[in-house]
């Protein structure tokens, strides 16, 4: 399937490089966890952590309300055996996309309920015209149309998450 460049290569370096810096920013002197979101955060994860210049620790959350190509979400399920030990701990909860918000702001509930200090949020996406419930992610690379997107961690059917960039799946 043909994929049309929605954001370049470049302008998600150049956003990451931003928002590394304002992280980092808000969280020196803090005992910060990073906790991705499996699998669609790994590569901004890897990119992010880089930019990010004080010492973090970094954690994997196993969790998913999507399967396959669908683009509803289902009950969300979560990996305990992932869990990550956050106990007094300022927790960023990093995911690929802000889609309906049913995944994230559970998992905020997820990770406050383990003893987590404090949780905010950060997005590489934020899809507009899908929220379901109010969720404002703390950090937001871009805004996109509400489209099917791959690239950069995305997938369809765990495809098209190597490209370097973002697209929206052509039919």
């Amino acid at each position: 399937m043909p994929v049309e460049t929605l954001i370049t290569e470049a302008a998600i370096q150049e956003r990451v490089c931003a928002l590394g810096q304002a992280i980092e920013r808000d969280y020196t002197g803090k005992p910060l966890t990073i906790v991705a979101v499996l699998t669609g955060s790994l590569i901004l994860l890897a990119d992010l952590v880089r930019q990010i210049g004080i010492p973090h620790r970094i954690a994997l959350l196993q969790a998913s309300s999507y399967r396959g190509a669908t683009t509803t979400s289902t009950t969300l399920v979560v990996n305990e055996s992932f869990a990550p030990d956050v106990s007094d701990r300022d927790v960023l909860l990093l995911d690929d996309i802000l889609d309906t918000g049913q995944t994230l702001s559970a998992l905020v509930r997820h990770v406050a309920d383990r003893g987590a200090r404090s949780v905010r949020t950060a997005v590489l996406l934020r899809k507009i015209g899908r929220q379901t419930v109010p969720l404002e992610p703390d950090y937001s690379g871009f805004t996109i149309p509400d489209a099917f997107v791959v690239g950069y961690g995305l997938d369809y059917n765990d495809d098209y998450r190597h490209l370097p960039y973002v697209g929206i799946l052509k039919d």
